[in-house]
């Protein structure tokens, strides 16, 4: 089947942000064609850790926290609803999941923090400290360095790659195109709609077009009339040989998938578009896995990676539709596993013309303005 040139919508960005976009409106009727640029990209899904994560989003923010705790609240629905559409079990685990603390003062800021947190949401934000006892209770193979945890009954994980394999295939199921290599040089309004050209000479028309191209939409939304100053975060990631299972529930920087292999990460770095490993840095998050989870140290490492996190200056996501050129959105994010499923569904009436969800208002890129 060739690829159509005149659709509805054009999403930008073939990542777990722009594929839940466009899966959603697809689902939805719209005749929709997917830019992916490909693997030469400084993909976020590259190191994408898989949490579907409550605890913590949104100290600062109670609104942000309240979109993460819908977001969260509809992952089982979205689990289930992808698994019926396509066969793919994209391996959801919500047992809830842990912030280990090595001494008492990270335990200390920890639960302030999360008090904190719960005072703004009115009491609205379920958590427990739990004490290095508690910890082992539940998670045996815990080493006595940690001294508490945080945990949230609402975190899980899923599988990063079976849930984009998930996504794409309900997409081009519901009629959707995928189109990949595709590097967009110029957007422009044109007639009511917008002409999207790609570097190799492609062009697209659609009534629409999102740019959920994470760090390219930097460059991208100022082309239709909106701004999206996001900088690249990175992060490394260990990962290990199989092993028997013995992480029940995911951690902030520890998770054994459902094949067995143990992925580590914890590293938050400002390094430019520099997307490489150092060798302190993975030294360093290896040593604190290990004093988490001991039997770490008798475990081969298999590969390592380092890829960038797509920041706005709080950290917190853009949602915005153009006022000058109606039609053109930017939603970014780094959170694209968490909130998936409202990025399907959620935003879908009003990427299609329809009204700005309430829960999306505070999210515009106007509060950087003083930055």
């Amino acid at each position: 089947m060739s690829t159509p040139t005149r659709v509805d919508a054009v999403v930008v960005g073939g990542g777990v942000v722009g594929t839940a976009i466009a899966y959603g409106l697809a689902k939805a009727g719209d005749h929709v064609v997917l830019l992916d640029e490909g693997d030469d990209a400084y993909r976020a899904a590259r190191g994408n850790f898989g949490l579907v994560w409550v605890q913590g989003k949104g100290l600062g923010n109670p609104d942000y926290a309240r979109w993460t705790l819908r977001a969260a609240a509809a992952w089982q629905a979205f689990g289930q609803e992808l698994a019926d559409e396509t066969g793919v079990d994209v391996e959801l685990q919500q047992v809830g999941g842990l912030t280990m603390c090595l001494d008492d003062t990270e335990l200390a800021s920890s639960a302030a923090k999360f008090a904190s947190l719960r005072e703004a949401m009115g009491g609205d934000y379920a958590y427990d400290i739990l004490d290095g006892d508690a910890v082992r209770r539940l998670l045996p193979h815990t080493g006595p360095d940690v001294v508490g945890a945080v945990y949230c009954d609402r975190d899980g994980h899923v599988s990063p790659l079976r849930l984009l394999r998930a996504l794409l295939q309900a997409f081009t199921q519901r009629g959707g195109h995928l189109v990949a290599g595709a590097r967009v040089e110029h957007i422009r309004a044109q007639g009511g709609g917008f002409d999207i050209s790609l570097l190799d000479g492609r062009m697209f028309s659609a009534q629409r077009v999102v740019l959920a191209a994470g760090l390219g939409n930097r460059e991208l939304a100022p082309q239709v009339g909106l701004c999206a100053p996001v900088l690249p975060n990175r992060g490394q990631i260990l990962v290990s040989e199989r092993v028997q299972p013995f992480l029940t529930h995911p951690t902030l920087y520890v998770r054994q998938t459902g094949e067995g292999v143990v992925q580590i990460g914890d590293s938050k770095e400002d390094v430019g578009l520099d997307d490489g490993t150092t060798l302190d840095q993975l030294s360093r998050i290896a040593r604190r896995a290990v004093r988490c989870f001991p039997l770490l140290s008798q475990v081969n490492v298999v590969r390592t990676w380092g890829a960038l996190r797509v920041m706005s200056p709080d950290g917190f996501p853009i949602y915005q539709q153009s006022s000058s050129q109606p039609g053109a959105y930017v939603v970014t994010c780094h959170s694209g596993i968490t909130l998936a499923a409202l990025h399907a569904h959620v935003l879908t009436p009003w990427l299609r013309g329809g009204a700005e969800p309430p829960d999306i208002q505070a999210f515009k890129a106007e509060r950087f303005d003083h930055v």
